[in-house]
């Protein structure tokens, strides 16, 4: 499997906001966040042409996105760059929704946000000759029931693998999600050692019907070690020999791509 960038979704962070009723825009004081349901997250994907755009976005998410974010209640905010690229990396960012409504809301509470403009200024007020980087791409995931919120792995150096796994139908899709949830396959990720960030199901973005989802190891040797354990899981082999649920049937296609966490990233 090649290891390479991995999603090229078409929803510009920001569009639903006009594509969907902003109901009770709420202001830009500190939310509490609820737990009672599954989290929604934002992918978003920078193509960049240059270190000097990759600087500057990565300098407006550590001193002006993630802290403007923190503040309207998105928390736990991850910023990737591609282990092995094939030349400009790509950024991969993660950001969290406590739900739907907050997500639509969050460009407009973020433009009405002082200090976040005021941090921001050199990535928002580029000029056309000299963009901040090439296009953002961006898809939008609502949580799986088996994992409903992020889970943040310890702060040490680490691994993550980010997989997409595309179906043919809706009804395929809707299969695979039901594998991890009903047929326990994210029990079986944490018990031998596939350690989850979070799984989505895709609900707007390029490539659907798919799911995402993001593991995350200590470095390439755990990473090989414990998918060969899983691979020979007997309860793992039992559930993929299920007639229902057999890669054939329900997966398309698998991407996958290896990133590394910012040193100012929150996973």
């Amino acid at each position: 499997m090649k290891r390479r960038g991995f999603i090229k979704a078409s929803l510009f962070s920001g569009t639903l906001v006009g594509a969907l009723p902003i109901v009770g825009l709420a202001n830009n004081a500190v939310e509490v966040e609820k737990k009672s349901g599954p989290e929604f997250y934002e992918l978003r994907v920078y193509s960049l042409k240059n270190k000097a755009q990759q600087q500057l976005v990565e300098d407006f998410w550590k001193e002006a996105a993630i802290p403007a974010l923190n503040r309207i209640g998105s928390r736990k905010i991850g910023v990737f760059t591609e282990q092995k690229p094939e030349g400009q990396t790509k950024l991969f960012v993660v950001i969290p929704f406590s739900s739907i409504e907050n997500y639509i809301t969050s460009t407009a509470r973020l433009l009405s946000d002082v200090n976040y403009q005021q941090a921001g200024a050199a990535y928002l007020n580029v000029t056309a000759a000299e963009p901040a980087y090439e296009r953002v791409q961006s898809s939008l995931l609502q949580a799986f029931a088996g994992l409903p919120q992020m889970v943040v792995p310890e702060n040490k150096p680490r691994l993550f693998e980010l997989r997409r796994y595309e179906s043919h139908s809706e009804s395929a899709g809707k299969k695979k999600v039901e594998m991890f949830n009903k047929g326990g396959e994210i029990s079986i990720f944490k018990r031998v050692g596939l350690t989850p960030v979070f799984f989505g199901e895709t609900i707007f973005g390029e490539m659907r019907p798919n799911l995402t989802y993001m593991i995350t190891f200590d470095d390439m040797d755990e990473h090989d070690r414990n998918w060969k354990v899983f691979g020979s899981d007997p309860e793992w082999k039992k559930i993929s020999a299920l007639p229902e649920y057999k890669d054939a049937k329900i997966v398309s296609r698998i991407t996958r791509t290896f990133l590394l966490p910012t040193s100012f990233s929150q996973v």
